[in-house]
């Protein structure tokens, strides 16, 4: 499938500062210049197929950006497929022109289970928060924390005859999902996702609160999946200040409220 080519309207919300696209733009321009794509491409290389047999693959450094526009903007397989094709800035940032074959939901998801089969994932991640850091760009002591699924295909028609063993069922609200659930920790002052845990969809949001809280911070705010962290064994009450929001937020930039809690109460429901 190609790229559709962009209309005025699209190239208008990409460059305005009203509609937000300046920033997206600005932003993935820096992440373009502080990202060591050459040591990326040294480490996953060797795991990565040459295409000596069957169809060419995709160019490794291509899926190595888009494997990062997942990371920075918390996407699905699906939703990263279609913002590929949505958004100029972010098909710039992966290399893709407009008359460019654009790698399918599938491609991407093969590409992720490459990391995580070879444990790379981690190293890969690591690698961009120091990245990250040495620039001063993760600096507050308040972590947003949040989980998302990752759909994984249900259906039993393929070789195997059946679903991927490692996905689970999961119920949110009326409508179940399959496959995998993403748990991310966003640095509250500047939005950059600096900790990520995978686990099956099944997995409850609230166990991993912690796990996605730096020994640093002082503040964890969730929304209301995440009620009743302070209660867990590995929280730390006496030292963090846990928030759980009783509302569902549309998406983590509606939780950038800026809040200062200068009252450090064991738990605070807003």
């Amino acid at each position: 499938m190609k790229i559709k080519a962009p209309t005025f309207a699209d190239l208008f919300a990409e460059t305005s500062p009203l509609l937000g696209g300046a920033r997206r733009t600005k932003f993935l321009e820096t992440l373009d210049r502080i990202i060591p794509w050459q040591d990326l491409k040294s480490l996953i290389g060797p795991y990565y197929s040459e295409g000596k047999r069957g169809a060419q693959p995709y160019p490794l450094e291509l899926m190595i950006r888009i494997h990062f526009l997942q990371l920075v903007y918390n996407l699905s397989d699906p939703m990263c497929e279609e913002t590929l094709h949505d958004s100029f800035a972010c098909r710039r940032f992966v290399g893709l022109t407009m008359d460019s074959k654009c790698p399918d939901e599938t491609t991407i998801l093969r590409f992720r289970h490459l990391l995580e089969k070879n444990v790379l994932d981690k190293q890969v991640f690591d690698l961009f928060k120091q990245q990250l850091t040495a620039r001063g760009l993760l600096f507050s002591k308040g972590t947003i924390v949040d989980g998302s699924f990752i759909e994984a295909p249900s259906s039993t028609k393929n070789a195997d005859k059946k679903r991927d063993p490692e996905m689970r069922s999961a119920k949110k609200g009326s409508n179940w999902h399959f496959g995998m659930k993403m748990h991310i920790g966003v640095d509250k002052a500047t939005g950059i996702i600096h900790t990520v845990v995978t686990t099956p969809a099944n997995v409850h949001d609230v166990t991993k609160a912690d796990e996605l809280r730096r020994l640093d911070d002082w503040e964890v705010i969730g929304d209301s999946g995440y009620l009743g962290m302070e209660k867990r064994d590995s929280a730390d009450p006496e030292r963090v200040t846990y928030t759980a929001r009783l509302t569902m937020l549309a998406s983590i930039a509606n939780m950038f409220i800026g809040n200062c809690f200068e009252n450090r109460t064991k738990v605070s429901f807003v």
